[in-house]
């Protein structure tokens, strides 16, 4: 592998995982995190450590991970911030999930500054990020694509591309975000009525798991949901709040009206007045079994 420099801005579980990941695969790597602490770990691996975002990106390359869009504008701007530190032809890779709009406008910023943006949101957890097995969708200039493609496929089991529009790829890993709430309320459901009526759980869900849902989303986080493996988070409940409030927002911006995405909205606020914003998203299936007399 070769040793491309590039800069890692948010070190939490994603994040982590793929600072970590570059650095096993021969990458220069440089990091910077809110929590100088959160980066010792990291430069103890052999990465240098940045006072700055705009110092992180000054190799050309910088990916951010960070929980939201307040959290991303944050790291952009100012003397300290990476448009100022990228220069003329560096490449931003934004791996967060944002709303749209902001993929548009740092777009927009990346190009006046002479600088661009590829969208890159992951599909995946803290395990998979590191150890080289994310999905990752992608949109933005062929250019820029092919500038970082080495290091995104360092990072995945694949790359999926959708386009030159630089927030496609955002809109679909909101879509793809709403597809996976959507299945552990469905999930949460079912095990619920199985569970009431005196039906084996977890035998039905090694069946529809093999069979008729095999897929990872229904194998792993039904799993989750049946050993009420909450915490720790592999993605934190109120992330996943935050995700559908991104998915009305897109709905709304292009007059798509998005009726589950209300049902789940409301789920998530549930969870959260529950006491459950640092758990797992997985556990607003405990939901379900409350609304039907069950313990959870």
């Amino acid at each position: 592998m070769g040793s491309t420099a590039i800069g890692v801005v948010g070190l939490g579980g994603m994040g982590g995982g793929m600072a970590g990941r570059l650095l096993d695969t021969g990458h220069q790597v440089t990091v910077w995190n809110r929590s100088k602490a959160a980066a010792e770990p990291f430069v103890a691996r052999g990465a240098a450590l940045a006072a700055t975002p705009a110092l992180a990106a000054q190799g050309g390359t910088v990916i951010t991970m960070v929980a939201n869009d307040a959290a991303l504008e944050s790291v952009m701007s100012g003397a300290d911030g990476i448009l100022a530190g990228l220069g003329q032809g560096g490449v931003h890779i934004s791996m967060s999930t944002i709303s749209v709009a902001l993929a548009k406008s740092l777009a927009e910023r990346h190009a006046a500054a002479g600088s661009h943006f590829v969208s890159a949101p992951v599909f995946g957890r803290p395990v998979a990020a590191g150890s080289g097995k994310l999905w990752i969708l992608q949109s933005g200039a062929p250019e820029a694509k092919a500038k970082v493609r080495p290091i995104l496929e360092a990072l995945s089991q694949s790359i999926h591309d959708i386009g030159e529009t630089p927030d496609a790829a955002v809109v679909g890993k909101i879509a793809g975000n709403f597809m996976i709430a959507a299945a552990t309320e469905a999930m949460g459901e079912a095990f619920a009525l199985l569970k009431k009526s005196g039906a084996d759980a977890r035998v039905w869900h090694d069946m529809i798991a093999s069979t008729i849902f095999a897929c990872p989303i229904y194998t792993n986080y039904g799993r989750f949901i049946l050993d009420e493996a909450f915490s720790p988070p592999g993605f934190k409940l109120t992330l996943g709040a935050k995700d559908i409030g991104l998915a009305l927002a897109a709905g709304a911006d292009q007059q798509v009206p998005m009726p589950f995405a209300n049902i789940l909205r409301d789920r998530f606020l549930t969870a959260q007045a529950q006491g459950r914003a640092d758990l797992d998203w997985t556990s607003i299936a405990l939901n379900a079994l409350a609304d039907a007399g069950l313990p959870g």
